[in-house]
Formats: C-alpha cells, structure tokens, sequence
C-alpha cells in the first residue's frame, strides 16, 4: 500500500530505487557490487521527518539522523558509494558524524562503513583522549550486536574473502538492545535474533517516531532467510511482530509511525502488517504441508506463495520464490518432523506361514 502523503514524485523514487536495490541485494554484496557501475548510481534523497532522512542508491537504504549534537547514519550501502553518501550527508548537515549503526552484516548495508566512520569522529571522556589522544576519537563509532562482529571476524568459507577490517563494528552490544540519548532523543537499537540472520538490529527514534529495519522488512522481495548466517522464517516473523508492537498507525492505518525498510520505498504500518501477514501465511500453509507428508516437490507444485508471487515473487536472482520456500520447507520439516508411518498390518498368515498340508 503506497504512502499517499509522500507524493507521486517520491513514490516514483521509490519505486525506481526499489528495481535496482531489489536486484542488487546479496549475501555478502561483494559478486554484485562487482557487477554495478556504481559510476551512474544517483542518491535520492527522502525527507522522512524534519531531523530524519533515508538516502536510497544501491544497496540497502541509509537512514540520517541529526541534531546539534551531530549526525547518526544506519547502514552504509556499497564501499564505492561511500563518497556519494557522503556528500548526500553533507548537503543535509554540516555536523559531525558520531556513529554509524550497521543494522546486520552483508555487504549492501556495511561495505561504507570505513569511509563514513572515517569522515566523522565519535565522542569520549578528557581521560580517554588523554590517554589515548586523538585517535580516541579520530572516526566515528560503528555500533552493531555482536554477532555481527562474530560473523566478521570469523574464517571466511572456502573461496571467499575476508570483510575489511575497516567495515567491522567498533563497539558492539550483547542481549535485547543498547539505547542512548542523541541530540535530545531516545534511540534504541534492539536486536532481532535468528531471523534475516542472527545479528539483526533495528534502530528506532523514539521522539521522531521512525524505525529503520534493515533487511527484516523490505519492500521488494521475499523476506532473505541467510540460514548460513543464523536465519529463520520463525525469527523473522517473530522480527516483524516486534515492529509491529514499535509502530503506531495515524489515520485508516496510514501514516503515524514511518519505516525506513532494508530496500524499497518509505512504508507505515500498513505495509508491515501486510508483509508479515505475507510470511505468516506461506510459513503456516508449508508447516500444513509438512505435517501431511508431503515431499519438497509436491509443495512446490502446490504453490504456497501464489497469491504473493505478483508482489514479491522472483525466478532469477540469488535469492528466488523456489529458494524461499526451500527454506522455510527444511525449517518447517526440522521443527515438525512428520510422523513415521504405521507398520503395515497383515491379513492373516503369510505364504511361509501356511501349514504343509494346505
């Protein structure tokens, strides 16, 4: 359901930015952004509330949040757009950029992290600086859960790089959530376990009444269960209620709280209730399935997402309508086993059972 206070221009913003960031998302953002001319990438610019702005280019949106006491970026898209975001920044605020939220770990939402971290500079105590000196403060903090962090620095697989150190959190946070005041305001960042990947975070603005979700809702594909890094469909829905309990609707459930989504257009929470509606149903009609026996084949061929599919639906890409319901069958099938069947029960005695004489 499309915001109608936001306009038909930004809509149609939006809906380009949704085209090219729906292809451009990846596991770990390197294979695609190889494959962009980042060169012709333009940053748009939304204004979501008066101290509040997503940027939309390649990659995951970029929330920009400011204030006198300077600027909070949530996500960084890819590493050769971090000038254009940059830039994007500097037409907003002139202040210095205190912390960089990395809302999860792939690629399109970290890889400007080291280039923006390095345009700011965080705050500390005289003691610190003392000791340290400037290099205490010399870039901005890039905050994420520290599963992030666990992922990052781990061993990359076989034929796979490591992520730069310089997109790696800086400080990290463990349990339900870290919150602080920032230009006068409540910003929590609260994490969302197993769900698009165990290492999620949302980022909500208390006073501004904004969220920002990363790639646990997006606009322009089926939800990414990156099972290799921690995902479930059970998370993930349990990821989209907890938006829900955050987000407060305005008139006919339009408007009042905004939601900043991982890729795609400004949403309320409409368009949430509709994409975990969408989750719900598919996760619940493949767990029927599984609990009757059927095999992977036959529930695709019974298509639980067809409804969706015009929507949401993808045959090509990393991440397609099959892989999706590959993914939540295998969940489904581990959480409910289905039963063994029953022993086939004989109708009298078998052939080596007969007596000689019959």
């Amino acid at each position: 359901m499309p915001i109608r206070f936001q306009g038909r221009a930004v809509r149609g913003v939006m809906v380009a930015a949704a085209v090219v960031t729906g292809a451009a998302l990846a596991v770990a953002g390197r294979a695609v952004a190889q494959q962009q001319d980042f060169d012709k990438v333009q940053i748009d610019t939304v204004k979501v509330r008066d101290n509040v702005y997503m940027l939309v280019g390649a990659g995951g949106n970029t929330t920009v949040f400011t204030g006198d006491e300077g600027i909070l970026v949530v996500d960084t898209q890819f590493a050769p757009l971090s000038t254009k975001i940059i830039n994007a920044i500097r037409a907003i605020s002139q202040g210095p950029i205190r912390y960089v939220v990395s809302t999860h770990m792939h690629g399109d939402h970290i890889g400007g992290n080291e280039a923006i971290s390095k345009a700011g500079r965080t705050r500390a105590g005289g003691n610190v600086v003392g000791d340290l000196g400037a290099g205490a403060t010399g870039q901005a903090a890039i905050i994420a859960h520290e599963n992030v962090l666990t992922r990052l620095s781990a061993p990359p697989a076989a034929g796979q790089q490591q992520v730069p150190f310089g997109q790696w959190p800086t400080e990290t946070y463990f349990g339900k959530k870290r919150e602080f005041l920032f230009n006068g305001e409540a910003v929590q960042i609260i994490h969302q376990p197993k769900a698009h990947t165990d290492g999620d975070s949302l980022v909500f603005f208390r006073k501004s009444d904004v969220v920002a979700t990363g790639d646990l809702f997006t606009t322009v594909m089926y939800p990414f269960i990156d099972v290799a890094n921690g995902g479930s469909i059970t998370g993930e829905v349990d990821a989209l209620n907890a938006i829900l309990d955050i987000t407060v609707p305005s008139n006919v459930n339009e408007g009042g709280t905004l939601v900043i989504p991982g890729h795609g257009r400004l949403s309320d929470e409409q368009d949430v209730i509709e994409y975990r509606d969408m989750a719900t149903i598919v996760r619940d009609r493949i767990k029927e399935y599984v609990k009757r026996g059927l095999t992977l084949d036959q529930v695709k061929a019974k298509k639980p997402t067809l409804d969706f599919d015009p929507r949401y639906g993808q045959d090509t890409g990393f991440w397609t309508t099959s892989m999706f319901i590959e993914t939540i069958y295998k969940e489904m099938v581990a959480l409910n086993p289905p039963a063994a069947p029953a022993p086939a029960r004989g109708r009298g005695r078998t052939q080596n059972q007969k007596g000689s004489g019959e």
